[in-house]
Order: C-alpha cells, then structure tokens, then sequence
C-alpha cells in the first residue's frame, strides 16, 4: 500500500496548488516529485515532468506574478532569511537519543510521511516538532536527521541575528519565512528559537518584540497542514506558554546518561580502538558531558593518533576530558572536582568513587604512573600535600 501510494503527498500538493491558483507551489512540488521519480529510477516520467515544466513556464504564469519561490531576504539588508543545508554533503556521527526521545522522533517521522492523507478537521496546521536542551545534545544534528528521513531539504533560519539587527522588520521577515515554507517541500528549522519566542510578559523586553511573537503564532496558525516546522532552544524557559501550545510534538534532549555516554565512546571513538573496560572508566568519567563534548574528545584523540603514528594511551584520554572539562560550563561534570587535585588525591578520589571500576591498572594508566605508585598512594606510604 505505502508503496504505490509513495508519490500521493506531492500529488495532492501539486493539486492543492492548482486549485489555489498557487503556480509557484504547483512548480516546487513537481519539481519535488521529479527529483523522487528519479531516486526511484523512474527517469522517463521525471524528464516529462520537468519538460511540461520548461515549456508551461510562461503560460502557468499570468502577467504580472512574480516568482516567490526563491530564497527570501530581508528588506532593509538583502541579507538570506534562510540558509539551505545540503545534509547529505554533511559527514557526522550516528544520533544517539535516549530510547524515549527515539519513540517521540519515530512517530513524528511516520506522521510525516503520511500527513497529506489527513483531511479531517481535527488535524489541522502545520506539523511541528520543538527540541529543547543544553548545548551540544544533537537538537541540530536531530533536525538533519529527520530532513533525511523524510527526503526534504532543510532550510534553517538563525532569527536572534534578524531581531537584533532589524527589530522593526521582523515581523515582515516572519511572514516571509512562512510564505516560503507554505510553496516548498521543505522542512522550515528555526534555530535559537528563544530569541523570538521569549515571553511576551516580560517586561524588559520591548513592545514590538512582544508583537512579534504574536505575529509568529499568527503565521504558524495560519500555516497549512502540509508544512513541517522545527524548533530549538536551549533556553526553554524564556518560551512563551502559547508558543508551547503551537507545538503538537516537543522533545527535550538531555544531557546523556551513563549508558548512552558508553555507546557514543564506543560509536566515536572508532576506528582507534580501546578496552571494553577503558570505555567504561571514559563512559563514568564523562559525567555530565554531552554528546558533542564526547565527539570533540574523539576527534582530537584520532588527530593525535594520526600525527604521533602511536596507539591512544588512556592518560592522553584523560588529560584531554580534563581540558574539556575546564572549557565546560556544566557544573554536573565530575572532573570538574578534580582540577586542582593533584595525581595522588585523584588517585583516592578514583577509589572512592568506584573501587571496582578503578583498578591498579586503571588508574596507573590514566595518570601516567606505575602501578606501584599507586599501590604505595593507597597504603599511605606517599604522604599527600601536593
């Protein structure tokens, strides 16, 4: 059934355009449809697709309709409202969520994917989806997951930049972004949401920010059921409640626990290779790290491997987690209580924490010591005062 009805979403779209009298989406979504035929080897259809649309150009176009279809800029600027992301030219690591988070993003995708199909009056508006969290959890790394999944393109707009910049024009800018999202198959990304979205009650914020985010929700209500917008914010908090109610999904993406800590190390760290035991000292050390943190850690140990032509030693993994640490701002990493400790009181701290996971072994090699070093530390024959 999904099969033959593969194509029916761009169809009813193609459709809908028509009967609006919208050419600038009946021509994106053939288009759309073209590029779908030829992923599915149908190259015969998809050239007589795109040939009706060369030669219709003119008279598809009345006299006088101008082409909205591209990018849309700001006024004042002429700067790009949107950026276009290309997420298959973008090389990362596998999205690892919590098992909760996977549910949240695979139904959204499923409903998605057969969204056209709902014409009942109570499924209405755009489908959006609202990430939220710390930094460096995967809210963009998600966006560009879901965009390839579904086979849109991605266009992200960065809005603190526009109010900052253009306050008095941004509510036009708005209309615009949503005019846009409304003609194209695409998936509309709003990155660093907060910064129009704020709450519309607070009174240091001045009045035409206040009616920005009533424009936003005007324009998200008004937005057809066949559109997809995402948010993110790491500042959840700031987020009007009406702004909330706007999205029928929402997802928080938490800072990783210590079992999805031990399958990105194991994800990113490959090729190099380290013990299964040694994963799990970096997956408890890890504490309080996101993902992105785990993903930079690896990255400058394959770069060190690669120019010292040497295996990764544990002590280099450790030295590299305390600069992270010290560059953090998440006040939950462990490490982050152990900067001023010296080998010695880390070696007792270790202990302490977990005797059985911090071996002789470990904590010689994490420190760069010998074993009987460590031996000597935990039978008090070293005195410790630095």
């Amino acid at each position: 059934m999904k099969d033959n009805n593969r194509f029916v979403n761009e169809l009813i779209r193609i459709v809908g355009g028509a009967l609006q009298l919208d050419i600038d989406k009946v021509r994106n979504y053939t288009a759309f449809l073209a590029e779908k035929l030829d992923a599915a080897e149908d190259h015969v259809t998809a050239n007589r697709l795109r040939k009706l649309l060369d030669e219709a150009d003119v008279q598809l176009r009345p006299t006088g309709i101008r082409n909205t279809s591209s990018i849309p800029v700001d006024e004042e600027s002429r700067f790009p409202l949107i950026e276009s992301i290309n997420v298959h030219k973008i090389e990362e690591p596998s999205l690892h969520l919590p098992q909760r988070q996977w549910d949240i993003v695979n139904e959204f995708i499923s409903i998605a994917q057969s969204y056209a199909f709902f014409e009942h009056a109570d499924v209405s508006g755009a489908l959006s989806l609202l990430i939220y969290g710390p930094p460096g959890t995967g809210k963009s790394r998600l966006a560009r997951y879901i965009s390839k999944e579904l086979g849109l393109p991605l266009y992200i707009a960065r809005l603190d930049g526009l109010i900052s910049s253009f306050l008095g024009s941004t509510a036009k800018n708005i209309r615009a972004l949503f005019e846009f999202a409304s003609k194209t198959p695409s998936i509309l990304f709003l990155d660093e949401f907060d910064a129009i979205a704020k709450l519309r009650t607070d009174d240091q914020e001045l009045g035409e920010l206040k009616r920005v985010v009533n424009s936003f929700l005007q324009n998200l209500d008004t937005l057809g059921h066949e559109s997809i917008v995402l948010a993110a914010t790491n500042h959840e908090s700031l987020l009007d409640s009406a702004v909330w109610r706007r999205f029928a999904y929402r997802i928080a993406l938490p800072i990783p626990d210590q079992k999805l800590r031990k399958n990105m190390w194991e994800d990113f760290i490959s090729p190099l290779q380290l013990l299964p035991r040694e994963v799990l000292v970096l997956a408890d050390l890890s504490e309080g790290y996101s993902g992105s943190d785990i993903y930079e850690a690896c990255i400058r140990l394959k770069r060190l491997q690669y120019t010292t032509n040497e295996p990764v030693k544990l002590s280099q993994v450790f030295f590299i987690l305390q600069n992270l640490s010290a560059m953090g701002t998440f006040s939950t990493r462990y490490l982050s209580e152990l900067d001023e400790a010296n080998p010695y009181q880390i070696v007792r701290k270790l202990r302490e924490r977990n005797d059985r996971l911090y071996t002789h072994a470990i904590l010689a090699a994490l420190l760069g010591i010998s074993r009987s070093t460590v031996q000597r530390v935990l039978k008090h024959e070293i005195e410790l005062h630095g």
